[in-house]
């Protein structure tokens, strides 16, 4: 997985690594979550603040010539993923266990487990974990110069608008009361 190697040269590593890998794999043990043999990836996104502005990423494909993506997201309480677009790449979130709360386009809202959004290519968003939160992502093949990050203080990927704006997106949710008409999340 050549893209798994260039995410892997940005993922914090020594002891702080360690600590954060360890209470995430704890944390899957109380939920009974199995992980797949892939080494884990913690990440501050280039900022040194872990804790408030970071994940952690476990990858279980990026399959680039079958044109698939699947991999775990987790973020502890009150941890963020921040605010980012891709102009090639769609994704679907799953929240498998915990609660987020997702900005997309500037707009607010919770998820919970069970609920399911998918964003087309050119929606920026953003999430932060409500205690600890695990996602499910499925999405066309991961390509990490393909994050464009609102904070030009991120060193990954390319922080210039893409060149064309994206279709809307839509939420497909059985159970949760989460708007879903385009231009509202």
């Amino acid at each position: 997985m050549k893209e798994l190697d260039k995410a892997r040269a940005i993922a914090l590593e020594g002891t702080d690594a360690d600590k954060a890998e360890a209470a995430f794999r704890r944390q899957m043990e109380q939920w009974k979550v199995p992980l797949p043999p892939a080494k884990v990836l913690v990440l501050d996104f280039g900022l040194g603040n872990f804790d408030g502005m970071g994940l952690i990423e476990c990858w279980i494909a990026n399959e680039m010539e079958a044109g698939y993506c699947g991999k775990y997201l987790f973020l502890f309480d009150g941890q963020v993923c921040p605010a980012h677009l891709h102009e090639e790449k769609h994704e679907t979130f799953y929240v498998a266990k915990g609660s987020i709360s997702i900005h997309v386009d500037g707009v607010e809202s919770r998820m919970t487990e069970g609920d399911v959004l998918a964003l087309p290519p050119g929606k920026m968003h953003s999430f932060t974990g409500i205690g600890p939160a695990l996602l499910l992502e499925l999405s066309t093949p991961c390509m990490v110069d393909d994050n464009y990050f609102a904070n030009p203080e991120i060193p990954i990927g390319k922080n210039t608008k893409p060149k064309q704006p994206a279709p809307h997106w839509e939420i497909k949710n059985g159970k949760r009361d989460i708007p879903s008409s385009p231009g509202r999340l």
